[in-house]
């Protein structure tokens, strides 16, 4: 195999050195596979010193059991974390060996049973990495010996892994043998997700792998998810291939962990919980649980859904061209319209201060608004028409309950598709104005760091594009004029461009952020306001 020595004078050109281009210089002189059948007769050396090698096919799926395995086909551009990732539901991975020049690679698991366990599930589960089938075997080598001046990358991965894993794991403390063949702790995963600035539905957390059933809901004002899988595997590989990573291009942050619950009881098949094992549940509105063929169709799905390994870099297909297509509002993920109703009526509004302006600026915070109707006839509602479904959702989910203007405005979907302007010459009194082109839009532009920052309303305000002659005295005051307390200020210690500000309370902070967002404070300085997540 790659990275033999035969003897202590005699070394061989590897087909892999870990992180850098394959050239004629590497050398991996301190790889050595330990085999009890490892002799000349295993390797071809030429005599002008450009040493090569060949595969014997020793390695095979019904050899004899080996801690040491070796996998196949492995896709060109696959990383050391993915091939770990592979072994450490079954226990603690000690080394690993890359042959990237031929695809294939070896895994060293700490005991021989935690080995026999891989083999054996990943026999009746063709594994996957980056959508493409691999393959496990058996290596007739006992034992994984690496030059670690050599291997550097590899083994710095396996410690990090390692640690992270032991980090995760309540048997931390128990001994090799008695942790190397346990799976992860639960088949049950709880998913907080961070920055939401589109909708996450059932039908996109459904593609984060096998998964039976999910439950919904939301909690500290962040929607979290309860996802179960057929068992511990299963739940560990898509926890590794998902915690951290982005469904949407900068926004909708996955982070993850072990559920203490073993079992999820859903009782309804809804747009909050979903038990794809049984279909025949009702929705628990009444509705007529799921038709027989539709049944059928959601139990033969979700036996062919991706197995462990399938998930990485991310399971939803096609990420990254759909997430920035999403964020520019043209098109949604799998299972997220970005092309639903886009209308949203507000109603209980104060029609002595309210203004379609105000409203803009408002709902600004989660979407780009289009156009803004207060009703003639019923001044205390007005139609709001953001730039797609995903913003008029978020902005609704954020804003439904808050106060505004000293009265609890209700934000629900409007039967209408889009704002009608009035007819030209009709004077509406200045009710309804077109923001379609304003300047003011904060996401516009896909991937905007905007994206990263939308909060649900707060006393903490962040505010941004400060000039330097501006102190904090200044910004106390100028909010305090909105009528509000200013309990709070903190410049951001690096950049007194930016600051945090916290008012008495969540009314008082939306009243600032409504009269001093856009605020010119000099210098071609006008002030940005949002919400912030943080406290002072």
């Amino acid at each position: 195999m790659d990275g033999y020595v035969i003897g202590p004078a005699r070394r061989i050109v590897t087909e892999v050195a870990v992180g850098v281009k394959r050239g004629s210089d590497e050398l991996l002189s301190g790889s050595v596979l330990s085999s009890p059948n490892s002799n000349m007769s295993s390797m071809v050396v030429t005599a002008n010193g450009n040493d090569s090698k060949k595969f014997k096919g020793e390695d095979k799926m019904d050899g004899a059991p080996s801690r040491v395995l070796h996998i196949r086909k492995l896709p060109g551009e696959v990383t050391e974390t993915e091939v770990i990732a592979l072994g450490l539901p079954f226990g603690k991975v000690t080394n690993i060996l890359m042959l990237k020049g031929k695809n294939q690679a070896f895994l060293e698991l700490a005991t021989e049973e935690a080995a026999i366990t891989m083999v054996n599930y990943y026999s009746a589960v063709t594994p996957h990495l980056r959508n493409q089938p691999i393959y496990i075997q058996y290596s007739n080598h006992k034992e994984l010996k690496t030059d670690n001046t050599l291997n550097q990358r590899a083994q710095a991965v396996l410690q990090a892994v390692t640690a992270v894993q032991t980090a995760n794991t309540p048997l931390s403390g128990t001994t090799v043998s008695e942790s190397a063949v346990t799976p992860a702790q639960s088949p049950v995963l709880r998913i907080i997700i961070d920055n939401m600035y589109y909708p996450v539905t059932l039908d996109v957390l459904h593609q984060f792998g096998a998964v039976l059933k999910i439950i919904t809901f939301t909690k500290n004002n962040q929607f979290q998810a309860l996802l179960q899988y057929g068992d511990p595997v299963n739940a560990q590989q898509a926890k590794l291939a998902l915690d951290g990573q982005n469904i949407y291009n900068a926004c909708c942050t996955l982070r993850i962990d072990f559920s203490k619950l073993v079992n999820l009881n859903v009782k309804y098949n809804n747009d909050k919980s979903r038990d794809y094992t049984r279909p025949d549940l009702p929705s628990g509105d009444g509705q007529p649980a799921l038709d027989p063929a539709i049944a059928a169709a959601f139990a033969k799905e979700t036996s062919l859904l991706a197995v462990p390994g399938a998930l990485s870099p991310l399971a939803i297909p096609n990420a990254a061209a759909a997430a920035a297509a999403a964020a520019a509002g043209r098109v949604g993920m799998p299972g997220v319209s970005a092309g639903g109703n886009t209308v949203l009526l507000v109603s209980n509004l104060n029609e002595e201060m309210v203004t379609p302006q105000s409203l803009f600026t408002l709902f600004g915070v989660y979407g780009d608004v289009q156009r803004v109707k207060i009703l003639y006839n019923k001044k205390d509602s007005a139609l709001i028409q953001m730039a797609d479904g995903n913003q008029s959702q978020l902005a609704m989910n954020h804003l439904n309950g808050q106060k505004m203007y000293g009265k609890i405005i209700r934000v629900t979907l409007s039967k209408h598709q889009t704002v009608q302007l009035p007819r030209e010459g009709l004077d509406d009194q200045g009710l309804t104005k077109d923001f379609g082109n304003s300047p003011l839009h904060r996401f516009k532009k896909p991937g905007s760091k905007n994206f990263q920052n939308i909060f649900p309303p707060s006393a903490t305000l962040h505010l941004s594009n400060i000039p330097p002659s501006v102190a904090e005295e200044d910004l106390r005051t100028l909010f305090a004029n909105t009528g509000g307390t200013v309990k709070a200020f903190k410049f951001f210690q690096r950049d007194h461009k930016m600051a945090l500000l916290q008012m008495a309370t969540v009314e008082e902070a939306i009243q600032a952020l409504i009269d001093l967002h856009n605020y010119n404070l000099g210098e071609n300085h006008h002030l940005r306001v949002s919400f912030s997540k943080s406290t002072i």
